[in-house]
């Protein structure tokens, strides 16, 4: 019988490789949605991952916009692919009162990046990033569960990027964020409450403390 060829020899090397691979350096025990966001790409780059968050964070920082300023489509990264889906259409008759989106290379207790909303002139379109500067926290529970949202100005948007705290918006602003993220649910029949808004320093801690819980349980977990 013919000896095999280079050909067969050759397929056959990478799969005993990483089989040997693998019994060396088993996965590490990620939660399986972020896990999954960290292989089997289908684009170059993932928003959450690749993205810097940016050398001024935790007071400047980029952001990548999922929802657009008016728009009553909710849409959100889809963690396995790094795209951006469409969710939903809200239930309720209102529309996101400014653009939204997420901090790349932070985390939360919730397995999600940090959430932002980011006051400035225009609607974004979904997908594209910005640079944002934190002026103040939005504490919330969303159905018994904390999901607190930084509230942030464009930082190249010359109307707004001037404020530097939370404080210095309109009362009325600050009312319609507020009534937006109560509302916005309750046709669902899931309950949010929204507790007063805090000041810029503790959104910096905020962002501080998803940066550093990313780089602990994802960053540190990669590299076992």
């Amino acid at each position: 019988m013919a000896p095999p060829s280079d050909a067969s020899v050759k397929s056959s090397e990478p799969r005993a490789l990483v089989k040997s691979s693998e019994s060396r350096h088993p996965r590490p025990p990620l939660n399986e949605r972020i896990l999954s966001s960290l292989s089997r790409r289908s684009v170059a780059a993932h928003p959450w991952h690749d993205l810097e968050i940016g050398p001024g964070a935790p007071t400047i920082f980029n952001c990548v916009i999922e929802i657009g300023k008016g728009s009553k489509v909710k849409y959100e990264l889809d963690k396995t692919t790094g795209l951006i889906k469409v969710d939903r259409v809200l239930y309720s008759s209102v529309v996101y009162p400014h653009n939204y989106g997420f901090i790349p290379r932070t985390l939360c207790e919730d397995n999600d990046p940090m959430d932002v909303l980011v006051l400035m002139q225009e609607p974004i379109l979904p997908g594209c990033f910005l640079r944002a500067k934190a002026i103040g926290l939005m504490p919330m529970i969303d159905q018994g569960e904390k999901d607190d949202k930084i509230i942030a100005v464009c930082a190249d948007d010359p109307e707004y990027k001037h404020y530097t705290d939370i404080k210095e918006l309109p009362p009325h602003r600050l009312a319609e964020i507020r009534r937006f993220f109560e509302d916005y649910k309750k046709n669902e029949n899931k309950e949010v409450a929204v507790n007063d808004f805090l000041p810029a320093a503790e959104a910096y801690k905020a962002i501080q403390h998803s940066m550093d819980l990313y780089a602990t349980y994802i960053v540190e977990n990669l590299r076992r």
